[in-house]
C-alpha cells in the first residue's frame, strides 16, 4: 500500500469517554460530520457511541441519511439545511433538523404534515457568531411560531442551541457574553411556551474548559479525534486526548543528484551539496497543503525531514542527504507523536492554520485502515 491513513478507533472511544467525564451532568453528541473529520463517519460514530456518546451530529442531511442507512438508531441532528431539502425523508427517519428562521420552520412543518409525524427541531439562536441562527431581534417571532407548531402537533422542539465564536480562546470576553445571551434566549423561549428537552452550546473547547456552557448536552468535534481545538486551549496531551489519525506514505524512488540541482516545480528548493532524494506519492490532491513546500515535516528513516520544494498534485520530495533511505521505507507525515513524528497540530502550527484543516482535508484516494490496537 503506497499511502495509508491509519485510524485508531480505540483512541476515539477513549477520547469520548474522557470528554464525557468532563461533562458528567450533560449528554454527549459526537460530531461526525465531514466523514468523521476525515476519519470515516461510520466507524468513528460507532467508536464514539462505544465511548459513551448518546447522540450523533452532522452538518447536512446526506450525512444523517448515511448514519441511518448504517443502522444507527440514536438521536441524530443535521443542522445545515437550505430551502427545498428532503425534510420529509428526514422526519420519517426520525432525524432532528436545525431551524434558524421562520422559512425553515415552515418547511419543517409542511414536511411533518406530509410525513404524518411531528418534525423534531432544534431552534438555533445567534448569540454572537453572526453565522447561523436567529438574531435576538428575530428570535421571539421564531419561537412563537415554533410554539404554535408544537401546539398543533406538527413540531417538537427538542433543542435550543447556539455556537461560540471564540471558545478556542478561553477568557476572551465574547465567551462569557455568549453564555449570558444563550441563557437569556432560553428564558425568552420558556416565557413564550417553548420548553426544550436539551439546551446545547459547548463545542470541543467549551467542553474541555467551560463547565458553565455544558447545559444539557455537549457537542465535541475535533477533540473526539484527539486534536486540540487550538494552542490557546492546550495540547492534546495536557487533556489526555490521543490523536486518532496517522498519515503514512511509502518511498517509491530514491536517486542521487549533484549540488546546485533544483528540486520540484519552480525549483523552490536547490541542493546545497551532492545528496540523495526520496519521492513519496502524496500530494495536494491527497490533502497535503501545497503551502507545505519547504515547511511540512515527516518522520523518515528515524529522522524528521522537511519537504524539499513544491508540493505536487500527487507527490513530494525529501532531501535525505547521505542516509540509506530505500524504496518501500515509510514516511510518517503525522500521527500521535509516539515515534517522534509530527502531529497534526505540528503541521497546523507550521502552516499557520488549525488542526481541523489538516485532518479533514486528507482525500479519499488515501485508504483508511482501522488497525486493531489490542489484537
Amino acid at each position: 500500500m503506497l499511502t495509508e491513513c491509519r485510524i485508531d478507533l480505540d483512541a476515539i472511544r477513549d477520547n469520548v469517554a474522557n470528554l464525557a467525564a468532563r461533562a458528567p451532568d450533560a449528554a454527549l453528541m459526537a460530531i461526525v460530520k465531514a466523514d468523521g473529520y476525515g476519519h470515516g463517519m461510520v466507524p468513528a460514530a460507532q467508536a464514539a457511541l462505544d465511548g459513551g456518546a448518546t447522540w450523533l451530529g452532522v452538518a447536512v442531511l446526506p450525512e444523517a441519511f448515511g448514519l441511518r442507512a448504517a443502522g444507527f438508531e440514536v438521536p441524530v441532528l443535521a443542522w445545515l439545511l437550505g430551502p427545498g431539502e428532503p425534510v420529509t425523508q428526514a422526519i420519517r427517519q426520525h432525524i432532528d433538523v436545525g431551524v434558524y428562521a421562520e422559512w425553515g420552520l415552515a418547511e419543517a412543518v409542511a414536511a411533518a404534515v406530509e410525513a404524518g409525524i411531528p418534525a423534531r427541531i432544534h431552534l438555533k439562536v445567534d448569540t454572537g457568531l453572526s453565522r447561523g441562527g436567529a438574531t435576538a431581534a428575530d428570535w421571539p417571532a421564531l419561537v412563537t411560531a415554533a410554539a404554535k407548531a408544537s401546539a398543533e402537533g406538527t413540531a417538537e422542539v427538542v433543542g435550543i442551541w447556539s455556537h461560540f465564536a471564540y471558545a478556542d480562546a478561553p477568557g476572551h470576553p465574547t465567551v462569557a457574553r455568549q453564555v449570558v445571551a444563550f441563557t437569556e434566549a432560553v428564558e425568552v423561549a420558556e416565557r413564550l411556551g417553548v420548553h426544550p428537552q436539551v439546551r446545547h452550546l459547548a463545542n470541543s473547547a467549551a467542553t474541555l474548559t467551560l463547565p458553565a456552557a455544558h447545559f444539557d448536552l455537549v457537542r465535541p468535534g475535533i477533540a473526539i479525534y484527539g486534536v486540540s481545538p487550538g494552542p490557546d486551549v492546550g495540547t492534546s496531551a495536557e487533556f489526555g486526548l490521543r490523536p486518532a489519525m496517522t498519515l503514512v506514505g511509502r518511498v517509491v524512488l530514491t536517486k542521487r543528484v549533484a549540488a546546485g540541482e533544483g528540486v520540484s516545480y519552480g525549483h523552490e528548493y536547490v541542493t546545497r551539496a551532492a545528496t540523495g532524494l526520496a519521492l513519496v506519492p502524496l500530494g495536494y490532491a491527497d490533502g497535503i497543503p501545497r503551502a507545505a513546500g519547504n515547511l511540512g515535516e515527516v518522520m523518515l528513516d528515524g529522522r524528521r525531514r522537511r519537504i524539499a520544494g513544491t508540493v505536487c498534485m500527487d507527490q513530494v520530495v525529501f532531501d535525505v542527504g547521505e542516509d540509506r533511505v530505500r524504496p518501500g521505507d515509510e514516511a510518517l507525515f503525522f500521527g500521535p507523536g509516539d515515534a517522534g513524528e509530527p502531529t497534526a497540530q505540528d503541521w497546523a502550527q507550521a502552516l499557520g492554520t488549525i488542526g481541523y484543516e489538516i485532518v479533514t482535508r486528507i482525500g479519499q484516494r488515501v485508504p483508511r485502515t482501522y488497525p486493531d490496537r489490542t489484537g
